[in-house]
């Protein structure tokens, strides 16, 4: 019997079952070269139980049969073929962030570096919000001390919208704020905090006017600065936790709780030289 794996791939929210396994996968799903095409992608490798998944998808209101479309894929799989999808849309909705085991970041070209899963950042206990909340407020519903200083911090949002926004939250207030604000409220979140100072990824101006907004009003806390394939504009060197886990890393939460996955401390050089 062909070996079997269901992966979850961002951002664009689609799980797929392959009997190639990750690096198969990946060269399989690869447009070419990085220095002609770009597909940055982050896969997640999701529990299995027997022939089906290993966890419970979440409500999604009956207008499709996640689980007998991904156990449908499988036995394509156990069948012979290297490929099937199962959920072609809005996977991460409704795949539980614990189900998520294994996580790894991926080249347009193919090439594929493994993260590690920290754990439980943060559990949240508080669940009442609003969008008017000062981030003092928001620093006591995490039950975590307020920074000294807040300065303007640089998200890439991956899913389940890609887009990139200045804050001045740190990533554990940005995670229940994402996943407790009324009216833009995240089921689930993923997201990356990004160096400040790097390329250029819309007008000086753009961001002036944001640092502005967040300097001036004091419950302001996020402003949205560029949107749309994001994360191709965005290499995997410009994040913060690039070759330094300390800084932080790869940040999924839900209402209950926020976890981590870590980048290495020392970023193989064949995947640090690969282009895309």
């Amino acid at each position: 019997m062909a070996s079997q794996h269901l992966l979850l791939s961002l951002p664009a929210s689609a799980t797929i079952a392959t009997s190639l396994g990750i690096e198969g996968f990946a060269w399989h799903r690869s447009p070419g070269s990085g220095r002609h095409f770009q597909d940055r992608k982050i896969l997640f490798e999701v529990g299995l139980a027997g022939d089906g998944p290993g966890f419970e998808f979440l409500d999604e209101g009956s207008w499709r049969d996640a689980l007998g479309d991904t156990r449908a894929a499988l036995a394509a799989v156990r069948g012979g073929k290297r490929t099937k999808t199962a959920l072609s849309n809005n996977a991460f909705g409704c795949v539980p962030i614990d189900a998520l085991q294994r996580a790894y970041l991926v080249k347009t070209g193919g090439h594929v570096l493994e993260i590690d899963r920290a754990g439980e950042t943060c559990r949240f206990s508080q669940h009442q919000g609003n969008d008017r909340m000062p981030p003092e407020e928001i620093a006591r519903a995490v039950a975590q001390p307020a920074p000294a200083t807040r300065t303007p911090r640089l998200y890439l949002v991956i899913a389940p919208v890609e887009f990139i926004l200045l804050s001045n939250l740190t990533p554990v207030e940005y995670a229940w704020y994402s996943t407790h604000r009324p009216g833009k409220v995240f089921r689930q979140v993923c997201f990356t905090e990004l160096k400040t100072g790097g390329r250029a990824l819309a007008a000086e101006s753009v961001y002036e006017e944001a640092r502005r907004e967040l300097t001036e009003d004091p419950v302001k806390k996020t402003k949205t600065i560029v949107t749309q394939d994001c994360m191709n504009h965005v290499p995997f060197a410009d994040w913060k936790a690039y070759g330094d886990p300390s800084a932080g890393g790869l940040y999924l939460a839900d209402r209950e709780h926020c976890l981590t996955w870590r980048l290495p401390a020392a970023i193989p050089r064949e995947w640090e030289r690969a282009e895309g």
